[in-house]
């Protein structure tokens, strides 16, 4: 299936690997990239710029495929040096960029000067406009149903195609609640070029985070999502559980406050379930609705397969049936 993200990044299908927090390293990006799609490896996952390096090269060694970096601009009181990241993604001739979060527009101006493919994902056409001035050559249009932050003001991918193909000049991918091939299927006929993934990928045999996530993922409905940090305005869909709902009941008494939730929201407790102890319902997780539809743990090459396969067949049903 050919179209502009395919065509503009090289590879067989239009389906890319979003940067997830603590589990988008090497393996799995290596993994999509061979079965067809776009990888990503998530930069802030590692914690300094020469162990991003190293999981660069280590992809490199994994795969022949292009893959790419995701670059995410996070608010914190001690801001990452994002310089040095992007020092190494410079110097590895890293081809494909997702950026995401804070005002991208430095970074984009710096990346385009290298001649490297920007995705800028982003959760409200407006923002969507901005990198598209700044010179982004491409938007993941990231709807409420993601895992992670969606922004605050709620738009569901039905809308928010929509209103990306009336107003952006660039090409976009669908992001957000993404798993199978019907969704594909309707994501193009909405005017987008592609799909990006997370959630999904997480439950496949190549994710490199512990098997007790992965058969949670498997065993969890639609409804087991909900939002935490609200009162912070930096939402986040997270999977239900004792401590995200008790992280809800503090920020009711105590809004706006970070100090009494961050024992329960820290970056720390998420690594050390999705890399030692495999447990779902001891931290707070970044999950997509998109759960709902996971039935089973293929490979990439499986899962990339079946969507493909799928995607063809609706499309070429429901173009028959009408």
């Amino acid at each position: 299936m050919r179209t502009k993200i395919t065509e503009a990044l090289g590879i067989e299908h239009p389906i890319i690997q979003g940067g997830m927090h603590y589990v988008g390293y090497a393996t799995l990006a290596a993994a999509v990239s061979n079965a067809g799609g776009l990888g990503l490896i998530t930069a802030l996952t590692q914690k300094t710029p020469e162990l991003l390096r190293a999981e660069i090269r280590k992809c490199k060694a994994l795969t022949n495929k292009p893959f790419g970096v995701n670059f995410t601009l996070l608010p914190a009181l001690a801001p990452p040096n994002y310089g040095a990241y992007a020092d190494v993604i410079e110097e590895e001739n890293i081809p494909v960029v997702e950026t995401a979060g804070r005002d991208p527009k430095k970074w984009i101006a710096r990346f385009k000067k290298k001649g490297i493919y920007i995705i800028h994902k982003c959760v409200t056409v407006r923002h969507a406009l901005s990198a598209q001035r700044a010179g982004a050559d491409a938007i993941s249009m990231d709807g409420l149903e993601c895992g992670g932050h969606p922004g605050m003001e709620e738009t569901g991918n039905w809308v928010l195609l929509a209103l990306a193909a009336k107003n952006l000049d660039i090409p976009y991918v669908v992001s957000g609640g993404c798993a199978n091939g019907r969704q594909l299927a309707a994501a193009l006929m909405l005017g987008a070029e592609g799909m990006n993934m997370g959630t999904r990928f997480m439950a496949t045999k190549e994710a490199p985070i512990h098997m007790g996530i992965k058969k949670a993922l498997v065993a969890g409905k639609v409804n087991q999502t909900t939002f935490v940090m609200q009162t912070l305005k930096n939402k986040e869909r997270v999977y239900k559980n004792e401590y995200s709902m008790k992280v809800r009941e503090i920020e009711k008494q105590k809004p706006g406050k970070i100090g009494p939730i961050y024992k329960y929201v820290q970056g720390e407790n998420y690594r050390k379930a999705f890399q030692e102890t495999g447990d779902p319902d001891h931290c707070v997780w970044s999950v997509g609705q998109s759960m709902g539809l996971i039935d089973d743990i293929p490979t990439c090459k499986e899962l990339i397969d079946n969507i493909m396969a799928e995607t063809k067949q609706v499309m070429r049903q429901n173009m028959a049936r009408l």
